[in-house]
């Protein structure tokens, strides 16, 4: 057995894919914190080091897909926290480099979560338990066999009853379904989204365009046309009554209704 293979430690630290070694690293970070800040070697340095533990913070990132975030995104953040693990590393305190890394990039990928990714603004408390909440719920699940109360989730985590009951609803609040999303499909095959399921246009704003177009128009009628308007329409007279009242037939009362609405709609749509 040579001098160097006997050098070699029992065991290697692994990233968590079970590929590369990084136990190169470390020897690196020493050379590093040797360095001055001014020394021209260390930016080289330092870029290589990062460029080396890169794929840690993406194997990081994968683990935390799959909840409204792409992998890219997420990728980005864990790579800040990869330059902060290497940035922020003693290697004088006695600590393995993974030991310190895996912890700091993770912290950044549930901080991101945490601060940036709720539909809707929650207390920071809430966020911190709902975090929690993520892992105390499988964990008294199994344990129990059943779904845990918000009581038992509250003893096994040491906080208020209601600050469990607030962070349970919060987890509502961490995404939110656009309005506009097709989501069901009448029998048309027509896709219908949430809000064209929970409304329907209130016809009272077309009456209100209408009347704000067609009142003016309306004022300026002769007295007679008006009047005959407002007998049809306003007090749902007929044809007969209407021509009673005025002591003309209804043949001529329907041809006078004719002329008024053609020249009224053909006034509106000149004004519109």
């Amino acid at each position: 057995m040579s001098t160097e293979s006997a050098a070699q430690p029992a065991s290697t630290h692994r990233a968590p894919t079970g590929g590369e070694s990084y136990d190169d690293i470390e020897p690196l970070l020493h050379r590093l914190a040797d360095l001055a800040p001014a020394d021209p070697e260390r930016e080289p340095l330092r870029q290589k080091i990062i460029g080396k533990c890169l794929p840690l913070g993406q194997h990081i990132a994968r683990r935390y897909t799959g909840r409204g975030v792409e992998y890219e995104d997420l990728a980005q953040i864990a790579a800040v926290g990869v330059v902060l693990a290497v940035d922020r590393f003693d290697p004088t305190n006695g600590a393995s480099f993974l030991g310190f890394a895996v912890p700091t990039i993770m912290g950044e990928v549930k901080r991101y979560f945490r601060d940036s990714t709720w539909a809707v603004r929650v207390p920071r408390r809430t966020k911190e338990l709902q975090q929690q909440l993520g892992v105390a719920i499988p964990s008294l699940s199994q344990t129990l066999g059943r779904e845990p109360t918000a009581r038992e989730l509250a003893e096994h985590l040491q906080a208020e009853l209601t600050e469990i009951t607030q962070a349970l609803i919060a987890r509502n609040s961490y995404t939110a379904a656009s309005l506009d999303a097709p989501q069901t499909a009448d029998r048309d095959g027509t896709s219908l989204s949430p809000i064209n399921s929970l409304c329907e246009i209130d016809p009272g704003y077309v009456l209100m365009e209408d009347s704000l177009t067609i009142g003016p128009l309306l004022a300026e009628l002769p007295d007679r046309d008006r009047a005959v308007l407002i007998m049809r329409y306003g007090q749902e007279k007929t044809q007969a009554q209407i021509a009673k009242a005025m002591g003309v037939s209804q043949m001529q009362v329907s041809r006078l209704l004719t002329r008024i609405l053609t020249d009224l709609r053909a006034q509106a749509l000149q004004a519109a």
